[in-house]
């Protein structure tokens, strides 16, 4: 009777923490499009003693001032209002703003081959005011002399400056790498052979599937919960994650390979609706209906685009395109299975066993899900 009592309370409460968590989850959910932080660029190419590298990043971040390392969300920063006041500028007005900021960042870039280079900024490039859902991409370029006697490089990236993406051009087996801010690149031959063996590619590309996930992908966490609050039995969840894996295990694969491309004005607002319907069917249903698995294949073909479209910001080794695919889809994996742990462990190892976890747990839930998700349909498509 008082373990009764005791699990009772415990429901009780956690009705009380689902509330908080996902009233959290939707504040913050709103602006995600428009305040994700996204790795930058850097392509670098090497021709007659010249380097050209151009930079492809948020540069409405830098000039705001924001420190990106470790950051998924501009909006947990004190500039956040100025970010957002800086992204509804055009260039006339904002490319003045970036010359500056490039002359004090230049200062903390490092270039060394043998010696430091003088990099200047030769041309700035800025997109005009689009989609506000989306960052919008600028880009700079830099140029430097290369010493005559130099046989290879290396990058600095400054700290604040979040990740970038390192891809040279121009050579035979190119390197291909990431940096966090603070961090130096390894020697780069100027002559090619420095790409990443099969090993380092497929190691080097969990941690970006990885933090696709967590912390970053707030819409395929909710869908994963989604499957998760269908049934407190644990076969219904497996079959419905198994089959959502092999479905975006091959959108994936044919977006990375660049055999299938659908408009991420598209994927988005779809995805979206791939989450109100799981999260929906949870208060109806009661177990997993065969054509409900059909219905996640599809939706799963979905998110793989949406995958495939990150992967495409930070571009697959063209020497090692399987091995980083295989390892970034690994960690993709590793997210979502670390999201269903975390809520196993929380609630349906203490409480799925209870005859009213259905009614206090899982519907609340679900509505909350789904109101998350129809918010991001409107936004996505008409805000």
């Amino acid at each position: 009777m008082k373990l009764s009592l005791a699990v009772r309370r415990g429901v009780t409460w956690l009705q009380i923490l689902f509330a908080l968590l996902f009233s959290v989850v939707a504040i913050a959910a709103a602006n995600v499009r428009a305040h994700e932080v996204t790795p930058a660029i850097a392509d670098f190419r090497v021709e007659d003693g010249q380097i050209t590298l151009g930079l492809r990043l948020n540069v409405e971040a830098f000039v705001a001032g924001i420190d990106l390392d470790g950051l998924s969300d501009t909006n947990q920063t004190a500039q956040a209002a100025d970010y957002d006041e800086l992204r509804g500028l055009g260039m006339q007005d904002l490319e003045p703003m970036v010359r500056l900021f490039a002359e004090e960042w230049l200062e903390t870039f490092s270039l060394r081959a043998g010696r430091a280079v003088d990099l200047r900024l030769s041309h700035v490039t800025i997109p005009e005011v689009g989609d506000a859902s989306l960052p919008r991409a600028s880009f700079l370029e830099l140029t430097g002399k290369i010493p005559a006697t130099a046989d290879s490089l290396r990058i600095f990236w400054p700290a604040g400056s979040g990740g970038v993406v390192l891809r040279q051009n121009g050579v035979k087996e190119p390197y291909t790498g990431y940096l966090q801010g603070g961090e130096t690149s390894p020697p780069i031959p100027l002559k090619g052979g420095a790409a990443k063996t099969p090993v380092e590619a497929f190691a080097e590309y969990i941690p970006v599937g990885f933090t696709h996930i967590l912390p970053k992908g707030l819409d395929h966490i909710l869908f994963v919960l989604g499957l998760f609050f269908l049934s407190p039995r644990v076969k219904p969840l497996l079959l419905q994650v198994s089959v959502f894996t092999v479905a975006h295990t091959i959108t994936l694969a044919l977006g990375a390979l660049g055999v299938v491309s659908v408009s991420a004005s598209i994927v988005e607002p779809l995805i979206a609706l791939s989450i109100v319907f799981v999260a929906v069917e949870n208060i109806f249903a009661r177990k997993l209906h065969g054509w409900r698995a059909f219905v996640i294949f599809g939706f799963g073909l979905l998110h793989g685009l949406g995958f495939a479209s990150v992967l495409g910001a930070f571009g697959l080794p063209s020497s090692q395109f399987l091995p980083a695919l295989i390892g970034f889809n690994i960690g993709v994996e590793l997210g979502q299975l670390a999201v269903i742990a975390a809520a196993y462990l929380g609630v349906r190892l203490w409480f799925g066993q209870h005859p009213k976890y259905r009614g206090r747990v899982a519907i609340p839930a679900s509505v909350t899900i789904a109101m998350v998700g129809g918010y991001w349909f409107v936004e996505r498509v008409f805000l």
